[in-house]
């Protein structure tokens, strides 16, 4: 290899390595998230859920790795009293544990 082939393959990998850190140092090219309103809706139920679960429930209780819908329904009704859970938070924790 003569020395302009060596002088501009150089050129040439200090170019693309400028290129990179340029791309990463200003977020380069992000995949925007796909919006989908139906998702974005049980996503932020399962979130509402999430913070009903906190403010009432984690006093007492972890979150559960899962209930049925039957038993969850049980658990969530007798504790809704106990609770002082409104209509709209008993809903909320039934998707919270069945997404």
């Amino acid at each position: 290899m003569n020395l302009k082939h060596f002088v501009s393959m150089a050129l040439v990998v200090a170019l693309v390595s400028a290129m990179a850190v340029t791309a990463q140092q200003s977020g380069g090219l992000q995949a925007k998230p796909y919006k989908d309103p139906v998702r974005k809706q049980a996503v932020e139920k399962q979130d509402d859920g999430e913070r009903v679960f906190q403010q009432h429930c984690s006093r007492c209780h972890t979150a559960p790795d899962g209930f049925s819908p039957r038993i969850s329904g049980t658990v969530v009704r007798h504790m809704r009293v106990r609770a002082s859970l409104s209509q709209h938070e008993e809903e909320e924790l039934l998707h919270f544990f069945n997404p």
